[in-house]
Order: C-alpha cells, then structure tokens, then sequence
C-alpha cells in the first residue's frame, strides 16, 4: 500500500469534522488539514461541514443562516480559485449588539464588513439568477463578521477553509433595514475603521460585481448538497474589505453610506 493511500484510509470526512470541532472547541490552531492529507477534496471539505453542523444541531444550535467566502475577486486571486465557497450560521454565532468580541472563543478574530441579507422567502437552486435571489429578499442591513481560522496563521487552502465552516466565528448587524429595491447595492459604500482610523474602504461591487450575485451562488451550491435558504434566515455575503486583526481593547467601526454604521469593540 502506497504512503497515499495509507494516508486516504486514515481520513474521512467525520475526522476532519471532529478535529475542527475540537480545536474550536477549545481555542486551539492546528496546521491545515490538506498539508497533512493532500487528497482533501472539495466534496469532502463540504461534507466535514455538514457533519459539523449536525453535531452543532445535536447540541442544541438552530441554524439561521448560510456565509458566503472568498466572494471578492482580489481574495478569489490569492488563494487561486474562481469562485466563493458557502458555510452556515447558527444562533451561537449571532453576537447582541453592544457586546464586545467574545476572545475566550475566539483564536485569532479578524473583522470584515459585509452586506447582510434577510430572506423574505425561501430560495432554492439550481438555476437561481442574481435577480431571482433578490426578489426573495426581504431586508439588507450591514454587517461586522468577526472571522476565526483553526488554522495557524490563517494559512489554508480552499478546502481547508470550507471544512472550517468558512472561518466563522461572530457576527453583529447593524440598526438599519433598508428593502432592497431602495438601495443600489453595487454601490453601497463602506469605511473600515479601527481606532479612529480608516484602514480600508470598498463598495458592494467587491461583493462578486453585486452582492445579490453571491446569494445566487449561495443557492445554487446548496441545491448540489439538497439544501435551499429559508425564510428568514440571514445571509452574510461575504467581506467587502480585507479583514483586520481585532487586538484587544481595540474599537473596530465599519460605516456604511446607507445602512449605518456598527462599532465593536474588541474585548
């Protein structure tokens, strides 16, 4: 028997599951799975993350959403891929506004701002169009998702990521819900602060030319796995900016030009 596949009968997509649930669990990084197994592929990557989400569920959490990475074309260019990639969220991960960022579970948080999504209606794939997936929305409101990696460093690969549920960690939306018609999405504009300084800035066309295109794809990726987006769940886009270490004590503000601005702070 061959080293790979001696490797390819010690993994599975329930081990990945279990370490990555461990490692959250209990705050610790670990180096990326693919450097250890470099057979993971993406179909298993994304049933790791179904796994995991079923332990969640067992657990108790109720799912009340679905997040969107890699959605901008400057990330898709970094780590070599040409599409964003889907992840879910749950009820743990909804952090009340106010609260500070949650460090005994987080290893590393970084923040993005986002353009959120709240379902008017169910959306199903295959086949949803950019327009068909905005018709089903009911609000939009901004967004800080405060992402955490198992991974050192945070250095993965495409799959690595989608098995670590996307980097999630804790998200905040923000106090405004605007109806989507009454918004030019493309252009909705959004200031990254930290401490009282901008440190990057971008609109809504970094979010896959329009962020309505990610809730697309979102969709049509799901109907692969048999899963559709549910009224009323929340749909985080994916990050309109790079995403910025969050150190402690430190205030992280993202200022949208119509959806209003989010301040937290970094515990």
């Amino acid at each position: 028997m061959t080293n790979e596949q001696q490797a390819a009968d010690r993994w599975s997509a329930g081990r990945i599951a279990d370490i990555l649930l461990d490692a959250e669990r209990t705050t610790t990084s670990r180096t990326s799975l693919s450097a250890e197994w470099p057979g993971l592929t993406l179909p298993v990557a994304y049933e790791a993350q179904d796994i995991a989400l079923a332990v969640r569920k067992a657990r108790g959490e109720i799912v009340t959403g679905v997040k969107l990475g890699l959605t901008s074309r400057a990330k898709q260019r970094q780590m070599g891929v040409d599409a964003p990639s889907v992840a879910w969220l749950t009820d743990v991960m909804a952090l009340p506004a106010g609260d500070p960022v949650p460090r005994n579970r987080l290893i590393h948080p970084r923040a993005e701002p986002e353009i959120a999504f709240v379902m008017g209606r169910r959306l199903s794939g295959p086949g949803v169009t950019a327009a068909e997936a905005l018709a089903a929305v009911d609000r939009v409101v901004g967004a800080i998702e405060i992402i955490d990696s198992r991974y050192a460093g945070f250095k993965f690969t495409l799959e690595d990521a989608v098995a670590d549920n996307n980097s999630s960690g804790v998200y905040v939306t923000g106090p405004i819900l605007r109806r989507p018609e009454d918004l030019d999405l493309a252009l909705e504009a959004c200031l990254l602060e930290v401490d009282g300084q901008i440190v990057d800035t971008a609109t809504g066309a970094a979010v896959q030319g329009h962020p309505a295109e990610a809730l697309a794809f979102a969709a049509n990726t799901l109907a692969e796995r048999g899963h559709a987006i549910e009224a009323g769940w929340t749909v985080l886009t994916g990050g309109m900016t790079d995403a910025i270490a969050v150190e402690p004590g430190a205030r992280v503000a993202a200022h949208f030009t119509s959806l209003g601005s989010i301040t937290i702070s970094g515990g």
